[in-house]
């Protein structure tokens, strides 16, 4: 475990285990928790970086607007503080949209990208087929930010659990470690959602990226996931996409073995095609 100073920021982060580098991205409402059901088996092949994103948990929490480009800026800065530059790195949700857009800013600090389920919604907007469904979640979205701004972190963190992400009786499924951690980070989904840049990503700028890439996504997830995985799929020259059967947003709490195997899998072609 420790601490270090990046972009005028403090960020915890703890680093396991030996080999190739791999940088691990949480998304929304999480920490570097989410990937305690991954961390001990992918430790045991690579040196992994687990951290918490600025705002997040045991990192410093600045004042003012924050910006997804802060978020890719705090982990390139990290990639080369701790010394893991060029690094893998695999990024989940909206640590997946901030992966991608530091290997549209930053590619030589990859060996390669893996990204679930970006909720990069600009990059698709428009699309007259999953438009209605993405207005109808904008405004499930739009009532947790509510309770947000009137300062009920409570209830807002339950109603994203149980109207956005998971579905009806979730909230009381989850373990309070993990309710405690989206209540104490709720602040942060205001601060992501009140960034304009947060759903969008210069697909012209990542095509830059010519390194090996993995986009997934799972067959439980609303459908303009993989709308938008096409969508990047077609910018990014060395892309592979693979569905998780039977997976949802976060695999790696789910469906822990198969996240596993697929990184393994990805790192080990990677390094036959260097």
């Amino acid at each position: 475990m420790g601490r270090v100073r990046v972009n005028g920021v403090e960020l915890f982060h703890e680093i396991a285990g030996s080999g190739e580098p791999l940088v691990l991205v949480h998304g929304s409402w999480g920490d570097h928790d989410n990937w305690r059901a991954v961390l001990p088996a992918l430790a045991e092949r690579y040196r992994v970086l687990v951290y918490d994103r600025r705002g997040h948990s045991l990192s410093e929490r600045p004042s003012g607007q924050g910006s997804r480009a802060e978020d890719e800026d705090d982990l390139g800065a990290l990639i080369e503080e701790l010394g893991f530059a060029p690094a893998y790195v695999a990024g989940n949700s909206f640590g997946a949209s901030t992966t991608l857009g530091l290997a549209a800013r930053r590619p030589e600090l990859f060996r390669g990208l893996i990204a679930h389920e970006p909720p990069l919604m600009g990059v698709v907007a428009g699309d007259p087929d999953l438009q209605p469904l993405m207005d109808a979640a904008g405004r499930r979205i739009d009532s947790v930010l509510d309770r947000l701004r009137a300062g009920e972190s409570l209830a807002g963190a339950r109603e994203f659990v149980e109207e956005v992400a998971f579905g009806p009786g979730a909230w009381e499924q989850v373990p309070d470690q993990v309710r405690e951690t989206f209540v104490r980070n709720a602040p942060t989904f205001l601060d992501e959602q009140a960034d304009p840049g947060w759903p969008v990503l210069d697909l012209a700028g990542l095509s830059g990226y010519t390194g090996p890439a993995l986009l997934t996504g799972g067959t439980e997830s609303p459908p303009w996931f993989a709308a938008i995985i096409g969508k990047l799929a077609g910018a990014l020259p060395q892309a592979d996409v693979r569905t998780l059967q039977g997976a949802g947003h976060v695999p790696h709490v789910t469906h822990p073995q198969d996240y596993v195997a697929g990184v393994i899998r990805f790192i080990q072609g990677a390094g036959r095609d260097r």
